[in-house]
């Protein structure tokens, strides 16, 4: 009798445990199970990354089942770990990635570089590969499994001996300290290396390579010249100190970088004109006709409308030439980045043969034993011919005045300017006299 009474109960108890596990097997059909990661798996166990085309990468697959951060790393047989992936957030998905056996930078025992390398190769041997899923209350999962490493090319893409000609130059165009070459030695053929300089904005401005016998990229010397783009008219980065950076990666996906840095001052384009007065001539000369053995004189005014101050040299104000000078005779040869402002006629031998200096040293800035014509200001230059001959086969003769920015241009503004006829008089069916030999000066 008390069996036929329990077995209602049984029954009911049975039923209740049958529909939980039912409940149960549905509820976990339609959400799963409690696992944050799933499916994790990587395709192959030995991967050879040199590069050559054949088992170089493998597969790394897996499941999010809800918001979590995965990283993925390897281990080797000390226990050292090696980053692919480091804490990066993934919402619900499945996902995946190929893995050329590169993993963020690190240094072997004994190493030592003078750069930073930000990814390398594992080095040959055996791992334990390991994918981790932490979700948001800080529940974790963890995969693990082996992976080989053969074959690997484990020769760094380093920048070797990474080195500036100088720390601090002077991007202005005026033929000293204009320039900055930065050199190194790469010891294998990279795919990618670039040399830049970094704002504080983080633009990168690029610094060109200089053509020479080593390809670009290829195992060799390599030379990078920068003028702050000076030379292509563009105004360079405001004086300061800025990182210089090289960066190099070659076909394996290793990546490396040096860091130094340069000063740039008294850095800007140089922008001058020859200006025209309010009344008279731009190019003013004494006299339209002038005798042999006398002197034509003349003036004109130079402004610096630019940012950069602007170097200049002799001769100075009231140097007098003979007409059968030029400045070489007076002892101020060509120096490259100098402007100066010259007189120049149709029948010349060379470009502009006299030329002065922008005004005289008390009106100019001394700055390193050189002079300048500092922004916005102005000069007026003076000089004189003495006409010992008839300036070539033409009289009169077109005369002109320039302004010279030696070894660098002559802008169109400033070619030719205020062209005068000059008459020199030469009497008719006299014998002319040469004119009183003097030492050549420059004032």
């Amino acid at each position: 009798m008390a069996r036929e009474q329990r077995f209602p109960y049984v029954v009911t108890l049975v039923a209740v445990l049958v529909v939980v596990v039912a409940l149960a097997l549905g509820w976990r059909l339609i959400r799963g199970d409690s696992s944050i990661l799933r499916n994790p798996t990587v395709a192959d166990s030995i991967i050879t990354p040199n590069a050559d085309g054949d088992q170089d990468i493998t597969l790394i697959s897996y499941e999010i089942s809800r918001n979590a951060t995965v990283s993925i790393y390897f281990e080797d047989a000390a226990g050292e770990r090696y980053y692919f992936r480091r804490e990066q957030p993934r919402g619900v998905g499945e996902y995946s990635v190929y893995f050329s056996g590169v993993v963020e930078g690190y240094e072997l025992p004994g190493e030592s570089f003078d750069g930073q390398v930000l990814a390398r190769l594992l080095q040959n041997g055996d791992y334990s590969w390991v994918i981790e899923a932490t979700d948001e209350r800080g529940n974790q999962d963890v995969a693990v499994g082996n992976l080989t490493i053969a074959g690997a090319d484990a020769v760094l893409p380093e920048i070797r001996d990474f080195a500036l000609t100088r720390d601090t130059f002077t991007p202005n165009q005026d033929g000293i300290a204009d320039r900055v070459q930065m050199d190194f030695f790469l010891p294998k053929e990279v795919e990618t290396v670039r040399v830049y300089v970094l704002l504080p904005d983080g633009t990168q401005l690029s610094v060109p390579e200089r053509p020479g016998e080593v390809p670009a990229g290829a195992e060799g010397r390599h030379v990078y010249d920068w003028a702050a783009r000076v030379d292509q008219k563009v105004a360079p980065p405001p004086d300061g100190t800025y990182p210089v950076i090289a960066y190099a990666a070659d076909a394996e996906g290793q990546k490396y970088q040096v860091e130094d840095e340069i000063t740039i001052e008294l850095g800007g384009v140089p922008f001058a004109n020859i200006i025209s007065p309010v009344s008279g001539e731009t190019l003013d000369f004494n006299n339209t006709a002038v005798s042999l053995c006398d002197t034509l004189y003349f003036t004109v005014t130079v402004e610096n409308y630019g940012d950069a101050p602007i170097r200049t040299v002799g001769p100075w104000n009231d140097t007098v030439y003979d007409s059968d000078w030029n400045y070489n005779t007076v002892g101020w040869p060509t120096e490259s980045g100098a402007m100066r402002v010259g007189i120049g006629f149709e029948n010349q031998l060379t470009d502009y043969p006299f030329r002065w200096g922008l005004g005289s040293p008390e009106n100019l800035t001394e700055i390193d034993g050189q002079y300048y014509l500092m922004p916005g200001e102005r000069a007026v230059v003076r000089g004189g011919i003495r006409v010992v001959d008839t300036f070539g086969v033409r009289n009169p003769q077109p005369v002109w005045a320039g302004l010279i920015h030696e070894d660098v241009e002559v802008a169109e503004v400033n070619r030719q300017v205020d062209t005068h006829l000059i008459q020199v008089d030469i009497p008719a069916g006299v014998e002319i006299e040469p004119c009183e030999e003097r030492e050549p000066t420059g004032g």
